[in-house]
């Protein structure tokens, strides 16, 4: 017991924290349980940047579908080459999406991973310089109903991720057909105004139970440093039975 303790208190020092990886410590491992819970067999991955969270599902053991989109240039040219070579991979062409068909301007973060189409709040900004906007695409926004693949079209166990910094409502707004037969949800959630115009956490939750989704897991996000303070997390919802 000493032991542990001190290896616990040796990381701690260099700024790392040990836990036991299970559904009662890590909540990624507890995200994984009720993907497995509700036999999840197909993702359609709203924002995925460079491939980033898409790699850590193959890495959970995770073998499904995956859809993903992504409406930054460089970013969507990384997550084709991420994909390279898994075949249940699917990347599909640079959009964002919306509650709407027309072209719309996304703000590039210096972060790459703050870009939203919203304006970007001082509070953002004051607790994370580097996400700073630092320029401006222009792309195709669709509704999500309106975009076909066949690994949506089969309605099986779907679950929607959106990381859409700030924009989650409107894709939302933008896909009430596919909300009836997916089987649960992960979205990002702010605590705090980070984005004029965002919905915040509170309502996006009432939002979703009104629909038939109830909070399964919280996993942690952005923090203000300075503060301790947790500005973002990211909430896991399923289908009430």
């Amino acid at each position: 017991m000493a032991i542990k303790q001190s290896l616990k208190d040796l990381a701690r020092r260099c700024g790392l924290e040990i836990n036991r990886y299970g559904a009662s410590a890590s909540s990624e491992a507890r995200f994984f349980k009720v993907i497995e819970t509700h036999r999840i067999d197909t993702v359609i991955d709203v924002g995925a940047n460079d491939g980033g969270y898409g790699q850590l599902l193959r890495r959970g053991g995770y073998k499904g579908a995956i859809v993903s989109f992504e409406p930054l240039q460089e970013e969507h040219a990384r997550l084709l080459a991420a994909t390279k070579g898994d075949a249940n991979w699917f990347v599909a062409p640079r959009m964002a999406l919306g509650d709407e068909n027309r072209e719309v301007e996304i703000n590039v973060a210096g972060n790459s991973c703050s870009s939203s189409i919203l304006p970007m709040n001082q509070r953002h900004e004051l607790a994370a310089p580097k996400s700073r906007y630092v320029a401006v695409q222009r792309v195709p926004m669709r509704r999500l109903d309106e975009v076909t693949h066949p690994a949506i079209e089969k309605n099986r166990s779907i679950l929607l991720k959106i990381d859409t910094q700030g924009f989650e409502m409107p894709v939302l707004n933008g896909a009430d057909k596919l909300l009836n037969v997916i089987t649960g949800l992960q979205l990002e959630l702010s605590v705090t105004q980070l984005y004029d115009g965002q919905v915040l956490y509170l309502d996006m939750i009432h939002w979703l139970q009104r629909r038939g989704f109830e909070l399964w897991g919280v996993i942690p996000g952005f923090v203000e440093h300075a503060t301790g303070r947790l500005l973002q997390f990211d909430g896991v919802f399923f289908r009430s039975k």
